[in-house]
């Protein structure tokens, strides 16, 4: 057919025709029949003589989507976030990884309601003006921090909203892993430069006593190597700590996707203690109702967390008295998942309010000789901290001087599909109680 029709157009004609039949059957006027094909055929030539949408797909039409259908298909499969704008900065396109790091991203809405970064935005101004393309920085907080390096270039798209004027794409390379490495070897060197330096002058100094003065002294000699081997052990531990620390926090920004039960976690961490607890005379507890405790977490990660509560409170509780493990379930209102909560409750000597806001940090004690005498690196609720923010998660400390300590992990509830079970889920739990 040549020439275009408008859809629209040939609906109205269609709908002329009818009413005119109509009118021919109810006047039943012989002349309306003529009229009517008249009517139809001037309709018709006055729609076939405007220009509009093709009815008929051109092969230049096939070609044009056959390429747009391309261009999604390769935006859709970028690893990385891709947005583009228009002059006005309003989102014309953006891919999956863009959606996903930004979920205030919507198309036709201007780019700041979900990137309030002035750099980025003030780059954007300057690219439209100058055409030459830059590079700045963006960084997210929540829910933890990752940097990005944001390319900023001009594409000019002529058959594009804005009559053929420059568009802006922006290319989000995500640099939180470079920087999170660079920062992870300065604090390696830092803190084990620091922490190292006390036992590694012990081993030396016992080194020089027995090569001299105690060479040919037996007692002495297993004496000092006791304390030799203590040391050894204690920089063994520190070492294994801060690599620790290190791998968690070079993934702290990747949220694990594995379905682990929280329940038998805990249960495990429990029966490993027992025989530690039994030697000091502690009760050790697993209290947790009935229903299972699905999370997604790293299944390690989640063991290390409760291992060092766990090892907390009986390093500190003193002798005797009751360490309680518990599990527990708060609904909350609307579309967010349930909150999971593990406590470890000890009824120890409590700690000072002073001292609670700082007992994240790296190598902070409350009581140095202490903690070092109880075998500790003063990095477990550090390595605490880090897994949890991996996990989304919260760790809260509550304590009163003679009144013990309570130190909570509370983690979102990780919503089942249908068929599918949290992985190592018993059908039945039961409390545990070691004397």
């Amino acid at each position: 057919m040549p020439g275009s029709i408008r859809r629209s157009s040939l609906a109205g004609a269609a709908a002329a025709t009818v009413v005119f039949g109509l009118a021919a059957l109810v006047d039943g006027t012989p002349g309306m029949a003529f009229l009517l094909a008249a009517s139809f055929a001037l309709v018709a030539g006055a729609v076939l003589s405007r220009s509009g949408s093709p009815l008929v797909v051109t092969p230049l039409e096939i070609e044009r989507r056959e390429r747009h259908s391309v261009a999604e298909s390769l935006l859709a499969n970028i690893p990385d976030p891709v947005i583009l704008v228009d002059r006005r900065i309003v989102v014309i396109e953006a891919n999956p990884a863009a959606r996903a790091l930004l979920p205030g991203l919507k198309l036709r809405h201007p780019l700041s309601f979900a990137l309030r970064s002035p750099d980025v935005l003030d780059g954007i101004e300057e690219v439209l003006q100058s055409g030459a393309p830059l590079k700045t920085g963006y960084v997210t907080r929540v829910p933890t921090e990752r940097a990005f390096e944001v390319q900023i270039g001009a594409l000019p798209l002529a058959d594009t909203p804005g009559g053929g004027q420059p568009n802006v794409v922006l290319f989000l390379r995500d640099l939180t892993s470079a920087r999170r490495l660079e920062t992870m070897r300065v604090d390696f060197v830092a803190n084990a430069s620091h922490e190292l330096r006390t036992p590694l002058a012990s081993l030396s100094g016992f080194i020089e006593t027995l090569q001299g003065p105690a060479r040919d002294d037996p007692k002495a000699r297993e004496q000092f190597l006791g304390i030799m081997r203590m040391q050894a052990r204690r920089m063994t531990r520190l070492i294994d700590d801060l690599l620790s620390l290190s791998r968690i926090e070079l993934r702290e920004h990747v949220p694990p996707t594995q379905i682990v039960c929280l329940k038998r976690i805990a249960r495990q961490m429990v029966e490993e203690k027992a025989p530690l607890a039994a030697e000091r005379g502690i009760v050790l507890s697993l209290e947790a109702p009935e229903p299972p405790y699905p999370v997604l977490g790293d299944r390690d990660e989640l063991l290390r967390v409760v291992e060092n509560l766990v090892e907390n409170a009986l390093k500190y509780a003193g002798g005797g008295g009751l360490i309680a493990v518990s599990l527990g379930r708060e609904d909350t209102s609307g579309s967010r998942p349930a909150q999971l909560t593990l406590a470890v409750r000890d009824e120890g000597p409590g700690i000072a309010p002073e001292h609670i806001p700082r007992l994240t940090e790296r190598f902070y004690r409350v009581d140095t000789a202490s903690s070092r005498q109880q075998g500790g690196t003063g990095l477990g609720l550090a390595i605490v901290k880090h897994a949890l923010n991996r996990h989304r998660g919260r760790l809260v400390i509550e304590s009163e001087i003679d009144r013990g300590t309570t130190v909570r992990v509370i983690l979102p509830e990780h919503r089942r599909e249908d068929g599918m079970e949290p992985h190592g889920v018993r059908p039945v739990d039961t409390p545990l109680t070691f004397p």
